[in-house]
């Protein structure tokens, strides 16, 4: 079974050589098993760039960026426009679909939710498996009568984000009271730092559920709740799922936009975007067109590998877009010239 960490990833082995390039990079822990897998493969076919990249979560990723401590950042969680004026020159750029699965540790094997439920219990007012808010959802099951253990991030995270967009979407009473964003004042539960210490809590805690992106739940084996969609259907994460999430959407100039509680009976409705946050033009030559050209390679031949780590690839449509995107890309404020 493969586990994932937070860490920080260097592909860089040996001293680079003298022609080489590192590009430096910092965020999300959503998309790490992927990006890892990216910048592994990426790294073995062209030896003269290598990439180290810090998973800390997407708050810290668009910190780093926006002070220039990183040449790119990565969140699942598109940059306000206040933190945008910070970072004057930064893009969004797509790179796969993702779903944030709602995982739990009870011995329910096809345990379902409604998302209103679901705020209820990360709220702190249903606090037993047995409720009968859950029981109604799931009739002729044996519920254990346990009590229920909250897990959640304790870092601002992307998933975060997406995870509290839904609630604040389905439930008025999250809304109000508690929001939606990349850090919030969680009312109950516990805290674990990354995607991975989230699933570390789950997995150590009877009773216990949290969210975590949909590579941990499956890398893991923990069990996923299938959560009620906006058509009324109840819908486990998958690869389908995810990409119907994405179906019918328009996406902005800028790319930045919510796909939680998705119209379409067939769509998982925690389900998002996660993005790399570059400079529009970057300063130094070198790293800038290495950069593009890496983003070319993972819209394209990237997106070949991510299902098999439970990741859901671009729609063609989206990938037109972000080809247009990467070739306004500039380096040392000239176009970047992108190989074939």
């Amino acid at each position: 079974m493969r586990m994932f960490t937070v860490c920080t990833l260097s592909l860089v082995a040996a001293p680079l050589l003298a022609a080489g390039t590192l590009i430096t990079g910092a965020g999300a822990t959503f998309p790490y098993p992927l990006y890892a897998r990216w910048f592994s493969d990426y790294g073995k076919a062209r030896a003269e760039v290598q990439f180290n990249y810090q998973s800390i979560g997407s708050g810290g990723g668009i910190q780093q960026v926006t002070r220039g401590t990183v040449d790119f950042g990565a969140t699942d969680a598109p940059m306000t426009d206040d933190e945008l004026t910070r970072a004057p020159g930064i893009l969004h750029v797509p790179t796969v679909l993702g779903a944030v699965a709602v995982v739990h540790n009870t011995p329910v094997k096809d345990l379902r939710l409604s998302g209103a439920v679901l705020a209820s219990i990360f709220l702190g007012t249903v606090t037993r498996w047995n409720d009968p808010a859950i029981a109604a959802l799931n009739p002729g099951t044996a519920l254990p009568s346990s009590a229920i253990t909250v897990a959640h991030r304790a870092d601002g995270s992307g998933t975060t984000a997406i995870f509290t967009d839904y609630l604040a979407r389905v439930s008025p009473e999250w809304l109000k009271s508690v929001g939606r964003g990349k850090a919030v004042k969680w009312p109950t539960g516990l805290g674990g730092k990354g995607n991975d210490g989230v699933t570390a809590l789950v997995k150590q805690a009877p009773g216990a559920i949290g969210y975590v992106e949909l590579a941990y739940a499956n890398q893991n084996a923990l069990p996923v709740v299938a959560l009620q969609n906006r058509a009324g259907v109840f819908v486990r994460p998958t690869l389908a799922s995810t990409t119907a999430a994405a179906a019918g959407v328009t996406l902005p100039g800028d790319f930045r936009v919510s796909i939680t509680d998705a119209d379409g009976k067939d769509a998982y409705p925690v389900a998002a975007f996660t993005y790399l946050l570059i400079h529009a033009d970057n300063p130094d030559t070198a790293k800038g067109t290495a950069l593009a050209r890496f983003l070319w390679w993972a819209i394209h031949d990237g997106q070949k590998v991510a299902p098999s780590l439970d990741y859901a690839p671009l729609p063609a449509p989206v990938v037109a877009r972000v080809e247009e995107r990467i070739r306004q890309l500039k380096a040392g404020g000239k176009a970047v010239v992108l190989e074939p």
